[in-house]
């Protein structure tokens, strides 16, 4: 495993600032593989890890970084908890362990370093020096993991009885005979909606909302 202080360099390059979330994240995924004994993520052991993430946050970026898992490789699953918590699964043993932040982790940063005013710059130092107690619950859980959430995993490319769009990996339905993509089988949970052309031009700019780089 690269040094704490390698990988918090790469995490700041990787999402282009270094913050506390950033720190709890490397930190979080080098507990994660030692417990494992993952040692070489992303080199002689890139194959062995899945992780999953709890939250689209920081940390997840920098997670990325030390375990070398990613969306595109279908190494790095996200489920939209809220929670920075994640999961990391040994696909040679099995065995995966789930780690978490604890709500008391902010606590300790400000009773070590209550010097420090600025929460964030408070909670950047105290989490590279708190031991790991301090910072996350483990828990060994077990992982079912479906054949087609495989990193590798291949499946014919169908199109869409409704939209034409082609679906891969299986995520197809079929109801009253026609083969469907999620979108056209449940329109009402789709991100988004089909405008016509009277509507094209009335989109509105979305007003971004201030960062707030802690947990």
């Amino acid at each position: 495993m690269q040094p704490l202080d390698t990988l918090l360099r790469e995490a700041e390059v990787a999402h282009g600032h270094l913050c506390a979330g950033q720190i709890l994240g490397v930190r979080m995924a080098m507990l994660g593989c030692s417990l494992l004994g993952i040692d070489d993520p992303k080199g002689a052991d890139r194959k062995r890890l899945v992780t999953y993430v709890e939250i689209d946050r920081c940390a997840t970026d920098a997670i990325g970084v030390v375990t070398g898992c990613r969306l595109g490789k279908r190494a790095l699953k996200f489920r939209d908890w809220g929670k920075m918590a994640a999961t990391f699964l040994d696909l040679t043993t099995g065995r995966a362990v789930r780690i978490a932040a604890l709500e008391t982790s902010r606590e300790k940063a400000r009773a070590l370093h209550p010097e420090i005013e600025h929460k964030n710059q408070q909670q950047m130092l105290a989490y590279r020096e708190l031991p790991d107690a301090d910072l996350f619950t483990t828990e060994w859980v077990r992982i079912t993991l479906h054949p087609r959430e495989m990193p590798g995993y291949k499946s014919p490319r169908i199109a869409c009885a409704s939209c034409g769009e082609g679906i891969n990996y299986d995520r197809e339905i079929v109801r009253d005979g026609a083969t469907l993509c999620l979108a056209c089988a449940f329109p009402d949970t789709r991100y988004y909606q089909t405008l016509d052309e009277s509507e094209e031009d009335t989109a509105a700019p979305i007003t971004p909302l201030q960062s707030l780089c802690d947990h």
